[in-house]
């Protein structure tokens, strides 16, 4: 969940921005302002997308509970769809859910045809109409027949393609050609049929319907796109504003940063182009952390006195000394 959140830019930006607060080097602000509101959308994003997998389990479960009459040991036996394995003969009555990809084997209607709604499938809503081969039509309902049935089917491997369907029925030493029209896929509900029996020759993920579902993407809507344009826009103009105070740095650095040393010493190991690099970053921290209130604050300051007085002194000492005399006045 979170590498599905930071793939959206916003949440990068502020993550990244994060990790620069926590490098003392750089950061003269404290992360928890920004770690605590990165937090909190996290949370509450994880919390929205948990609900929703609890729901889609939720889902998942009442439908691997339904239940449908399986031949088993020579009876029908009612089990869940969750027990219902590849090569056994299932019954199916009328508005049941397919349980499975199904080979048919006999009906209750005239010709074994039987009739399907696959609105779930393909979103039509008109029947479409299925036939069983004329070898398994004559088992009929006839439980010690089905139980006896001895056939052999060979197939295509799971694929996606609702439309086709490609395998031989081998029974009694013949070949059968299987098509389309022999097999229920799962997903599709029995309609105008009293009963039907067919051979689960897929399950589970196996499914045509389960190939299609395939993995979850995730979703973009055209606010997301719209927001991870102005975060590039803003980091953007963020990076050209620190560059250009960089470059300024850099130019005091070498012109007057040894000098001013003497009052602020330095780290040891610290030069002009480290110096330069490290004020960057601290740049990107400050001017992305200005609130609506700081230009007022700067009015307020340009407003007040302030004096800076350098006095020089002779040729044998060079000292520089700054005086700082300030009155702020607020309002």
């Amino acid at each position: 969940n979170l590498f599905e959140q930071f793939k959206r830019l916003a949440n990068a930006y502020f993550l990244f921005l994060l990790i620069l607060q926590l490098i003392p080097q750089i950061s003269s602000l404290s992360w928890i302002t920004t770690g605590f509101a990165l937090i909190v959308v996290l949370s509450i994003t994880a919390v929205k997308d948990a609900i929703d997998d609890i729901n889609r389990h939720k889902c998942d479960r009442k439908v691997n509970n339904r239940k449908v009459d399986v031949l088993m040991d020579g009876q029908l036996k009612n089990e869940k769809w969750m027990n219902v394995q590849v090569g056994n003969i299932v019954k199916l009555e009328n508005n049941e859910f397919v349980t499975a990809d199904l080979l048919l084997l006999s009906s209750s209607e005239p010709l074994n045809l039987v009739y399907v709604e696959t609105a779930e499938l393909d979103g039509e809503t008109n029947l479409k109409v299925k036939q069983a081969l004329t070898v398994t039509g004559e088992l009929g309902d006839n439980i010690e027949a089905l139980t006896a049935f001895n056939g052999e089917v060979r197939c295509e491997p799971p694929n996606n393609r609702l439309d086709k369907f490609k395998g031989t029925l081998t029974l009694n030493g013949e070949r059968y050609a299987l098509d389309n029209d022999k097999v229920l896929l799962r997903g599709c509900t029995l309609r105008n049929t009293e009963w039907c029996f067919g051979l689960v020759i897929f399950g589970g993920p196996d499914t045509k319907l389960m190939q299609n579902s395939g993995k979850s993407i995730f979703k973009r809507t055209s606010i997301d796109h719209l927001t991870n344009i102005l975060v590039l826009c803003i980091f953007g103009f963020l990076a050209s504003m620190c560059s250009i105070l960089t470059i300024g740095n850099a130019i005091w650095e070498t012109n007057e940063g040894s000098v001013f040393t003497m009052f602020l010493p330095r780290e040891p190991g610290i030069d002009a182009p480290l110096s330069s690099f490290l004020i960057f970053w601290s740049y990107v921290i400050v001017l992305n952390t200005l609130q609506d209130g700081v230009p007022e604050t700067i009015e307020q300051l340009a407003k007040a006195d302030i004096k800076i007085w350098v006095l020089t002194g002779d040729k044998q000492g060079r000292w520089n000394f700054f005086f700082l005399n300030y009155t702020f006045q607020s309002g």
